[in-house]
């Protein structure tokens, strides 16, 4: 299980906090839901037992910053309001997390392969800023903050117009909602984008922001619908692609008819349900070819009975997302 530990400090805003911690919550219940244990543990540490939100809730019983990390942890540095004067005071708070950062969290993240991140939300990548942890790193924060960061973390690649960055084990978001984008990208780094995608849905975001990709991840193309029906039908062939996928098992799934559901997804996705299982299929073989395998394995693999049933599909996918 991994440690997810959001670092709480005065004035945190509460949505860098609630949002990507529900997704994390979401992605266990999910988990739970087809039989396997629980991916996240939530943690909320600080400087102080305590600390009063952006919108004056107080937050309590805040464990102390660890002195060591006993499991796989990502470190989750939130944000503050305020423009960067005001944010960079360099308060108790934040000064006892900066030397905590430079202890405990700079020899982890020197380590791409590690088991441990940091990722930061909003004013949170300031913080790692502050404390050197971004130099020579690709990185990003709220737009109207770039400039900021690239004055703090003046050797620090610092990326405009990127919802999140992924540098090693470093992970940046541009803040407010997008540190949900981040959490559902780590939840489909560790748990697969067919569960991410499913989260998402729950918390009514049609579609889950890549970090600046032209292409949406097979399993999350035409998706940006709110349908149950037809988004139980594309978890079901998400999680199993090669499975006998007929217009009778697919409409068992959603609970309609055939016929109903080849109109729900001709209105919702504008594809056909069996369209829609040769795309995800096709895009799968392709992400397998291009990982290194045969193009027989790449097939068996993606759910074709052989590689010329899929050059037939590749054919007529080409060019969807």
């Amino acid at each position: 299980m991994i440690d997810v530990l959001f670092v709480v400090l005065p004035d945190t805003l509460l949505l860098d906090l609630a949002g990507p911690a529900e997704a994390f919550r979401l992605a266990n219940q999910a988990l739970a839901r087809r039989g396997r244990p629980a991916a996240f543990r939530l943690r909320y540490a600080g400087p102080a037992p305590q600390a009063r939100s952006s919108v004056g809730l107080m937050l309590a019983e805040l464990e102390p910053l660890p002195e060591s990390f006993n499991r796989p942890t990502w470190a989750v540095l939130l944000g503050r309001p305020g423009e960067a004067p005001r944010v960079l005071q360099r308060q108790r708070a934040w000064l006892a997390t900066r030397q905590w950062l430079v202890r405990q969290v700079a020899p982890v993240l020197a380590d791409d392969g590690s088991a441990h991140r940091l990722m930061t939300v909003c004013v949170g990548a300031l913080l790692a800023a502050d404390a050197g942890l971004l130099a020579g790193r690709r990185c990003t924060t709220h737009h109207e903050l770039l400039d900021d960061l690239a004055q703090i973390a003046p050797t620090a690649l610092v990326q405009a117009n990127q919802v999140w960055v992924e540098d090693g084990a470093l992970f940046t978001s541009a803040g407010i909602t997008a540190g949900i984008d981040l959490a559902l990208h780590c939840i489909a780094r560790e748990c697969g984008d067919a569960l991410a995608a499913s989260v998402a849905q729950v918390m009514v975001t049609a579609t889950r922001r890549t970090a600046a990709a032209p292409q949406l991840s097979p399993l999350l193309a035409f998706r940006d619908h709110l349908h149950p029906a037809v988004h139980r039908v594309q978890e079901a062939v998400a999680e199993r692609p090669a499975e006998t996928w007929s217009a009778d098992a697919l409409a068992a799934v959603a609970h309609v008819t055939p016929r109903h559901l080849a109109r729900l997804f001709r209105q919702h996705t504008g594809l056909s349900p069996r369209d829609y299982v040769e795309h995800v299929r096709a895009s799968l073989a392709r992400q397998a070819l291009a990982r290194g395998a045969s193009a027989p394995q790449a097939a068996a693999f993606a759910g074709f009975r052989n590689d010329r049933q899929w050059r037939r599909a590749r054919g007529r996918t080409q060019h969807a997302p």
